[in-house]
Parts: C-alpha cells; sequence; structure tokens
C-alpha cells in the first residue's frame, strides 16, 4: 500500500489545490492523495460524474480527473481522517489582504494558513512533512513551524518537518504549468537528519515527472515572489541548482508584466 499525501484548503479545494494534487496522483500511481475541505458543495462538485461542473476549469484537468478520480485520488470532507493517515501535509489557503488592524489593506491575512497549522497540530499522528503550498508572504513557513513547534512540546509522538513549495500557476495554463514545470522550488532547513529526510521525501515526488536539473532546493524558499528571481546555492547534493534570472522564466516573463499586450 502507498503512502498517503493529503492536502488541507480551508478556503475549499481550490484552484492550486485541487489541479497540484491530481497532477501528483497521475505521476504517483502507488501513492493515495485525499484532497480534503469543509466545503461539501465544493468537495461534491469534485466527485461529480460531469466533469463539466467541477468547480474550476482549467484545460486539461478534466482528463487528469477522470484518469486519477477513485482510483488514487480521493476527495472529501473528512479533514480529521486525512490529516491523521497522511505522511505528507500540503497546506494550500488563500491569503487575501487584510481588511482590518496592523497592515490592512496591504499586509496578507494568514488566519487560514494558521487554522490549518493547527489542525494538523491537532490531527496528525507519528511524523509528518508539512509542505507550505501557495503563494505565500515571506516567514509564512515559520509561522507554521511555530504553532507546530508549541503542540510538539505536550505530545512526545508528533514531530514535524516544515517545507516551502511556492506555487507558480497561470490562470488557463495550469495544468501545463504543473507538469511541465520551469523549476521546482523547495525550501527547507537541511541543518538536521528529517529536514534533510523531508527535502528529500518532497524532490523524490516531484521527481516522477519533473527533471532534476529543474528542481531547486534551499533552506529558505518561503515565497514565490522572494524565489523566482533569486539565485540560491543548494543544499543536498541531490538536486541540481538553477539560476534564473529575474524576470525570466514562462510563468514570470513579460506577458505577466504587460498582459494587456497578449489579450
Amino acid at each position: 500500500v502507498g503512502s498517503e499525501m493529503c492536502i488541507r484548503d480551508s478556503l475549499g479545494a481550490g484552484y492550486v489545490g485541487g489541479p497540484t494534487m491530481s497532477v501528483i496522483a497521475m505521476n504517483c500511481p502507488d501513492w493515495k492523495v485525499n484532497v480534503v475541505d469543509l466545503n461539501s458543495e465544493r468537495i461534491n462538485a469534485w466527485n461529480n460524474e460531469d466533469l463539466t461542473k467541477l468547480p474550476i476549469y482549467e484545460p486539461g484537468l478534466d482528463d487528469i480527473i477522470k484518469r486519477t478520480r477513485f482510483k488514487n485520488l480521493k476527495f472529501s470532507c473528512e479533514v480529521e481522517e486525512g490529516i491523521r493517515n497522511a505522511e505528507m501535509v500540503f497546506i494550500s489557503v488563500n491569503t487575501p489582504t487584510k481588511k482590518k488592524g496592523v497592515g490592512a489593506g496591504q499586509a496578507s491575512d494568514l488566519k487560514w494558513v494558521e487554522k490549518c497549522a493547527r489542525q494538523v497540530a491537532r490531527y496528525a499522528l507519528g511524523y509528518t512533512i508539512v509542505v507550505e503550498k501557495s503563494t505565500l508572504p515571506v516567514r509564512t513557513a515559520q509561522t507554521i513551524k511555530n504553532i507546530l513547534e508549541f503542540s510538539d512540546k505536550g505530545e512526545k509522538e508528533k514531530r514535524f518537518s516544515v517545507l516551502s513549495n511556492p506555487e507558480f500557476l497561470s490562470e488557463g495554463t495550469a495544468m501545463r504549468d504543473i507538469a511541465v514545470p520551469d523549476r521546482v522550488l523547495i525550501g527547507g532547513d537541511s541543518s538536521t537528519a528529517k529536514g534533510q529526510q523531508a527535502i528529500k521525501a518532497l524532490v523524490d515526488v516531484y521527481l516522477s515527472w519533473v527533471p532534476k536539473e529543474n528542481i531547486l532546493t534551499t533552506w529558505a524558499c518561503t515565497s514565490g515572489s522572494s524565489c523566482k528571481g533569486a539565485s540560491a546555492k543548494p543544499q543536498l547534493p541531490m538536486t541540481t541548482v538553477v539560476t534564473p534570472q529575474p524576470g525570466s522564466g514562462s510563468r514570470s516573463g513579460c506577458h505577466h508584466i504587460v498582459p494587456s499586450k497578449w489579450v
């Protein structure tokens, strides 16, 4: 029986979680991939036999869902069970702009990230790898780590490694962005054996379909905006470092700077 991978998306099994996990399920058939959410209407849409009624539309998504759903890809509202059974938990949540308080109108609201981290801390069993999977503000992974470490103190059987794995998806090309990425960024603490183990585990997932030279590991990759134009030294010998230039890549080029040109 393969390992179980669980994604928690507190605002719905949405734009990042659904497509990303479907591609992982397709390329890692020995893994059980559970997409869990409290929004039953959204989950029902993912499970609808009519693939035209999926909750989001991306070219090619329906075909991958057809090939993986009810096989090694499962959509459910069983959040507690999903987290308990998972060896690797992806947190992929919306980070809206704060509407009040310090930073209102500018800073990102991390309440959903923090809520997810607390759920993982509460329900996880044994050793769990927690992956921050979204375009999140710098140091978000540290916020998650702080919450999980606090829970560690009272329960010796719980241990966590936190990784950052920012997404670079463009509407209309999301499936290609996941299937043929310019690069995959993975950040984590490689100073410990567990940290190295966690990084290698996520690298191995992506190696199922991404060339090794397109995978970049760094000890601190905590947001897409801060990493996609940066150079970084490798922390592990298992990967080959790429050095993207600022603004380069099919998902961060001029067509994103001047979108009207491509309408």
